[in-house]
């Protein structure tokens, strides 16, 4: 495993990042998410993103198990607040300072942790003044329940003025937690150039584009039993957005450079966004050990330029790369 500096910062975190959206607490038995947090650890990972909507709260609880024993000093946990927790009542969302406050408590207690490494806005709330916001992640970290501040899908502006009043309350706001893949570039035009500016990682999301650049899905063809695409909890409608034919016709294309190279289509995709410079971790999940273990094989690969415009040669043409654009409509509540 290999590590990198999380922004403008002294922290340091794996590049290849364990995240436990859409499976635990949901699409994998307990027992079976905490086999892949152990296969996660096994394989030098010790940094790890949650947060607490997914699977309203679940999620936050069963890594905070899988994790009990761990030296808290060796791992990095991340969590997340602004999306409907609980019943959902009038104050159980957004980032006002009554949900961030109660929130924070709420993760840690589920996790099972005085303290959260990061702890970001998991996405921008226009019905809260930015001031209120970001003083109460200030007083957060002054509590010593967070270390550093990130944020989750901000455009450019937002990050812009985040960390302008961050600045001036005495706090790193260090990172933003964007999708980005192969498929999915629309943080490169001017999400990136403004967070090199200003000292900001990525922490990027779905860097397979929710499965489909393994190449497992073929055009034409029905989706295999058992993946993603074929399961009704949810997952289906997570990566509806990739299964047009011209898509998948693309990936199949990477199948020989993959191979050239001597990395599987998963790898070859996760080592991709990790030649960004900008990018500090790459965030894998898993619903089995073994695919932890073949994944996190992508640390430390670097790709020749002549490999990366194969690639580009391949697919480029198929990416979404829309600065307006976040996220997909089908991936909004990631």
């Amino acid at each position: 495993m290999e590590f990198r500096y999380l922004g403008n910062s002294g922290f340091k975190i794996s590049e290849i990042t364990f995240g436990n959206w859409l499976t635990h607490g949901s699409q994998v038995e307990n027992d079976v998410a905490t086999q892949c947090v152990q296969a996660a650890l096994d394989a030098g990972i010790s940094t790890f993103d949650t947060a607490d909507v997914y699977a309203n709260t679940a999620a936050e609880s069963v890594l905070g198990e899988a994790l009990k024993g761990e030296r808290r000093e060796s791992i990095e946990i991340f969590t997340k607040v602004f999306w409907p927790t609980g019943p959902g009542g009038k104050n159980d969302v957004g980032l006002s300072r009554k949900h961030i406050m109660e929130s924070i408590n709420g993760s840690l207690s589920r996790l099972q942790t005085d303290y959260v490494d990061l702890y970001q806005a998991h996405r921008y709330d226009v019905s809260t003044p930015l001031e209120e916001t970001m003083q109460a992640f200030a007083d957060v970290v002054r509590q010593g329940k967070a270390l550093y501040i990130g944020v989750s899908e901000w455009n450019a502006e937002q990050i812009r003025a985040g960390h302008a009043l961050a600045k001036d309350l005495g706090i790193q706001l260090i990172s933003n937690q964007p999708q980005y893949s192969m498929l999915w570039r629309v943080i490169e035009e001017e999400v990136v150039p403004a967070s090199e500016e200003l000292g900001l990682s990525q922490i990027v999301w779905s860097p397979l584009a929710q499965g489909v650049l393994t190449g497992k899905y073929l055009p034409g063809q029905p989706a295999p039993e058992g993946s993603r695409a074929t399961d009704g909890k949810g997952g289906a409608d997570m990566v509806k957005g990739w299964m047009k034919d011209d898509v998948l016709t693309g990936v199949q294309k990477l199948k020989p450079i993959a191979e050239e190279a001597g990395l599987t289509m998963a790898q070859l995709s996760i080592a991709w966004v990790l030649q960004n410079s900008n990018v500090a971790a790459a965030i894998i999940g898993a619903s089995r050990p073994e695919q932890v273990e073949s994944n996190v094989k992508a640390a430390g690969v670097k790709l020749e330029p002549a490999v990366m415009k194969q690639i580009d040669d391949a697919i480029g043409s198929l990416a979404e790369r829309d600065p307006a654009k976040t996220v997909s409509p089908n991936l909004r509540d990631v």
